[in-house]
């Protein structure tokens, strides 16, 4: 038996809480200035703080280094150190190694200061093999609220670490992993995220002066239905749950009375599958008198289902990103995405219609895709013209059947090091300079196609443009010679390749 009983002394003490996301980690994600509370960390800390802990946090997201989480926990009585990454940020899921070093480094100066020292990632549900020699006593596995509160309990009264599903951890010299945990299917029984532990001003600060507005971040749902088979749910799962709709306005009503954002990023991976889930969203918004935009994630399939878009547009909805991912049907197969190109159009000129911004998600390099499914993609781009555009190249993630389709072909180097690495891991049809080369030309079509638009704008409508529009147009005549160099430069390495 695996027990803590040597605790069973120890009377009910500080937790400390944090997570392991700089955003001054990653370069590109820092120069959006579009930053975000750890939502899940502050779910886990409402969580044990319900439990009767005296819970502190560590908001890493805003911080220089983990040199200040030292100086956090030097003076801080924590017993316990709960590095909860957020697992509604999908940053996280994608395991980048910034950030686990920076975990690594945290985790080794708690267990200096002699905390116990428990982690819940992504990364670590994958790998917690490399955390153990870094200090990590615990790591909770998948969907972490469940394991998390049952192991600080035995740890403090003592028992049997062995019958708590979703744990790893070290005995004797050995890696126990017990029973995986089922995961949550009534969320509404969550207490709302631990708020009032986040400096909001330094949040809101941010948001004010690049954007204009604050934006706040909420999640209604947990998990994803769907067997897209290169993306990673190491956390939450193939299950998909949600909260009440009227569990879910009554906080945003609350946040909005006591910080006053203009806008929420609804997090979801998928937002309002379950039939009917919307329109009830849309008419409770619309009977408290709720004003706020917000954005979402969804498929093309499920925006075209009756009323959705209509309901989306009038609860605030204000831009929707679709999973397109590629413009080639070939490609869409072999992700087994389950949508058509034709859906794509179709549902983006409906949210057009609806005045609903559109935001694409694309990749390319996906095994099979040739230069024909590359330019089906851009023909896709410059077609529609979404509002906004995140381009990145196929990632294989551990726990996806797209990983142990390359898995043989992985270096040592098998994580990027942030969000804009675009590293290709495995032997595509083209190598990393012409993918790296691939994202700045499509960039830039995109940017001449979008300042084309504007362009004609200034000559019909001068007065009726803003400025950010008339800088847009003017930048056309930047943009015609840099995309005919980039293509002459796309061309050469193609050649080369082949």
């Amino acid at each position: 038996m695996n027990t803590a009983g040597d605790l069973d002394a120890a009377p009910m003490n500080n937790v400390l809480i944090t997570h392991s996301y700089y955003y001054k980690f990653d370069r590109k994600q820092w120069r959006f200035r579009q930053p975000y509370p750890p939502l899940g960390t502050l779910v886990a800390a409402a969580v044990i703080r319900k439990m009767g802990f005296e819970v502190s946090l560590f908001d890493t997201n805003l911080q220089e280094s983990p040199q200040q989480f030292g100086e956090k926990v030097r003076q801080s009585p924590a017993r316990y150190v709960v590095i909860y990454d957020d697992g509604f940020n999908y940053l996280t899921k994608m395991c980048l190694t910034n950030m686990r070093e920076a975990a690594f480094e945290m985790a080794g100066v708690a267990k200096g200061q002699g905390c116990i020292v428990i982690v819940c990632s992504s990364d670590a549900s994958d790998h917690y093999e490399k955390y153990f020699p870094h200090g990590v006593d615990y790591v909770v596995r998948g969907e972490g609220e469940q394991t998390l509160r049952e192991l600080l309990t035995v740890l403090d009264k003592g028992g049997d670490l062995s019958v708590i599903n979703g744990l790893a951890y070290q005995y004797q010299g050995k890696t126990i992993i017990t029973q995986p945990r089922k995961v949550m299917t009534d969320l509404d029984s969550l207490p709302w995220p631990a708020w009032d532990l986040v400096e909001m001003e330094s949040y809101k600060t941010i948001w004010k002066k690049k954007h204009g507005y604050f934006s706040l971040n909420i999640a209604t749902t947990r998990g994803c239905p769907f067997k897209c088979n290169w993306c990673a749910k190491p956390i939450y799962g193939n299950r998909y749950n949600s909260r009440s709709p009227e569990n879910v306005v009554s906080e945003i009503e609350m946040l909005i009375a006591m910080y006053q954002p203009d806008h929420f990023w609804i997090c979801d991976d998928i937002f309002g599958l379950k039939p009917g889930w919307i329109r009830q969203f849309r008419d409770l918004v619309l009977a408290k008198n709720l004003q706020f935009k917000y954005k979402i994630q969804s498929r093309a399939d499920l925006l075209l289902e009756e009323e959705t878009i209509d309901a989306l547009a009038e609860s605030g909805a204000e831009t929707v990103w679709i999973g397109a991912e590629s413009g080639s049907q070939k490609i869409l197969d072999a992700m087994e995405k389950g949508i058509t190109v034709d859906q794509i159009r179709r549902a983006s000129r409906i949210l057009r219609q609806k005045n609903i911004q559109i935001g694409f998600f694309l990749q390319f390099g996906y095994l099979g895709e040739n230069l024909r499914d590359i330019e089906a993609t851009i023909r896709l781009i410059l077609e529609l013209m979404p509002d906004e555009l995140g381009i990145s190249v196929s990632y294989p993630l551990p726990g996806t059947k797209f990983y142990d389709k390359v898995k043989s072909q992985l270096s040592e180097k098998k994580n990027w090091t942030d969000s804009d690495d675009l590293a290709m891991m495995f032997k595509s049809t083209f190598n990393k300079e012409y993918y790296r080369q691939l994202h700045r030309y499509v960039h830039s079509l995109y940017r001449k196609k979008k300042g084309y638009n504007n362009l004609k704008k200034i000559v019909t409508n001068p007065f009726g443009l803003s400025f950010k529009d008339f800088k847009s147009g003017v930048s056309t005549f930047y943009y015609f010679p840099v995309t005919f160099s980039q293509q002459a430069r796309l061309k050469k390495l193609a050649t080369a390749q082949q």
